[in-house]
């Protein structure tokens, strides 16, 4: 049984890069979501936030990258990625022209 996530806890932060305007573009948006959320609680988060029909959701484990501080090597937190697909119509303004 997965744990219950509070729905305005799940989504951490949407990802702005180059590949995910692109992605906007065909109604696909990218968001850094919680560890321990799973589709269902993300589209429920989504659908609930922004007021949209959510058509599918697609999620990745990202590892964090081993870099060196001072001495030795350290490594950067591993975290959660969703690109989150809505239906024809559908579109989040807030992430819009950024």
């Amino acid at each position: 049984m997965p744990k219950e996530i509070h729905p305005y806890t799940v989504l951490l932060r949407p990802l702005v890069t180059e590949k995910s305007t692109i992605l906007a573009g065909q109604n696909q948006y990218v968001f850094e979501v919680a560890r321990a959320a799973n589709k269902m609680q993300i589209k429920q988060a989504v659908e609930l936030a922004f007021s949209v029909h959510v058509k599918a959701v697609n999620v990745m484990n990202v590892r964090g990258r081993v870099r060196r501080f001072g001495h030795g090597p350290a490594a950067a937190p591993s975290w959660k990625k969703a690109i989150v697909t809505l239906s024809e119509g559908h579109k989040i303004e807030l992430i819009e022209g950024v």
